[in-house]
């Protein structure tokens, strides 16, 4: 079987897109026309200079704080969806007419 060769920016860019899109290795390694061994070895090596600066500069912020942030996000994306709702719901009776008020 013949080895593919990727370069760094590939490599990188690919880790980068399994750490923010939430798929698994598997599907996104099949989307990307790689093997998921290799993914998971590019991933490993990823977080192990962002965990270990001895190992290289760090690109960003830590996996773990891109999901803490990411799962705070959500959940504060979800309130203000819930919040928005309700004032459209309100918007909506304060609007109606009374059977008795003037028009």
């Amino acid at each position: 079987m013949l080895r593919r060769k990727y370069d760094q920016e590939f490599k990188q860019n690919a880790v980068e897109l399994l750490l923010s899109s939430g798929k698994g290795v598997k599907p996104l390694a099949r989307d990307l026309g790689v093997g998921a061994v290799a993914l998971r070895k590019w991933r490993d090596r990823y977080l192990r200079v962002l965990e270990d600066p001895s190992q290289g500069p760090p690109r960003g912020p830590a996996p773990r704080e891109m999901a803490d942030e990411l799962r705070h996000l959500r959940t504060e994306n979800e309130t203000l969806k819930r919040q928005r709702e309700i004032l459209k719901k309100a918007l909506g009776i304060l609007s109606e007419q009374s059977p008795g008020s003037m028009p």
